[in-house]
């Protein structure tokens, strides 16, 4: 991949004569090399009014202007030397976390993982550092992801009930020990309140993967629903994916039979465990996919006026973001490779 490309005086008066000469944003952008969203930036920082010779006014792109303004905002961020006049690089910085809500070391990842190249290197701690310090003029700390918590310790629960299948501590040793594919952990994210429509999340504990479905209700009938709609999309592999299922006792997990079943004629098609009451931990892939879904779906959202494209674009998001604990890999890039592994051995 070749180097990221900032836009220079030059690009800003191409810029400008494609304006003039009649071109669409999305055009530009296209013709000059560009992400959409950096033309919009681009056009509304060099915006003003112009005064024409029979005094009326119209609207204008000023690359003089733009150009000014864009130096000016850094310098008056008081940027620290290391990150000097490499404006490319905090141009790529603040559309990643301010738009595409990356996490500083997500930035990195992408960086190393696409072969970008920046006459300065930042470490994760500087990123952080510039943050506190206003050095970015897009970003502040209010757009980091959430910070993780303190874990608090919980007394054990007396289990009241039975679950509905059979407990984790009946789980194999191998799917703790994340050293095999195809272990799974499912929860729901909940609609907002009144909302009867809810998301089906699925994460493979090995890749990270995510699987998210849209679901009219929080029943265990529309999770069997949902199950069988992923049994039909992977078809006779099904099972090689879809070793063990590991959820919590909600009601909408509640139907182990029609989770495990096959969708058409007899067997199983995968194994369920429960975990222990009030011990989401159990499920912490889970738990940190959830937080990273709500960066766009916060709660408060209302699944009814989500649209399947719309989950679609956070799924693909999430499996393509760069994670330190995979080694800055993507979990989709994973998770191919054992589908081809899977397929080859079939």
């Amino acid at each position: 991949m070749g180097k990221f490309k900032h836009m220079s005086m030059t690009d800003r008066i191409r810029l400008e004569e494609k304006i003039k000469a009649g071109k669409t944003k999305k055009e530009a952008a296209e013709e000059l090399g560009f992400h959409i969203s950096t033309i919009y930036r681009e056009l509304k920082r060099g915006t003003y009014e112009h005064l024409n010779s029979d005094y009326t006014t119209e609207i204008r792109y000023s690359p003089d202007i733009a150009d000014m303004k864009y130096r000016r905002n850094l310098k008056a961020k008081g940027a620290p030397i290391k990150l000097g006049h490499d404006y490319a690089l905090a141009e790529y910085i603040e559309t990643k976390i301010a738009d595409e809500k990356y996490s500083p070391g997500a930035v990195l990842a992408e960086i190393k993982n696409l072969g970008l190249e920046f006459s300065v290197t930042l470490s994760k701690p500087t990123i952080y550092r510039y943050i506190e310090l206003g050095v970015f003029s897009r970003i502040t700390n209010a757009d980091l992801p959430e910070k993780p918590k303190k874990k608090n310790k919980h007394n054990k629960v007396r289990v009241s009930r039975a679950p509905a299948g059979e407990s984790i501590e009946n789980r194999p040793p191998e799917v703790d020990e994340r050293n095999t594919f195809g272990h799974w952990e499912m929860d729901t994210v909940v609609s907002a309140e009144h909302a009867r429509d809810t998301l089906l999340v699925l994460t493979e504990r090995l890749t990270r993967h995510e699987l998210m479905l849209l679901m009219p209700d929080r029943t265990a009938a529309s999770v069997v629903k949902a199950m069988n709609r992923i049994e039909y999309r992977f078809g006779k592999y099904f099972s090689e994916i879809f070793k063990t299922i590991t959820c919590d006792n909600g009601v909408e997990f509640s139907d182990c039979y029609g989770i495990e079943r096959k969708r058409r004629g007899k067997g199983k098609r995968t194994k369920v465990y429960y975990c222990h009451p009030y011990t989401s931990c159990e499920r912490g892939s889970n738990e940190k996919q959830n937080r990273m879904i709500r960066r766009w779906f916060p709660k408060g959202t209302n699944f009814s006026s989500i649209s399947k494209a719309e989950v679609a674009r956070v799924e693909k998001w999430l499996n393509n973001y760069p994670r330190e604990i995979l080694g800055n890999q993507t979990s989709a890039a994973l998770f191919e490779q054992h589908l081809e592994a899977i397929m080859a051995a079939a």
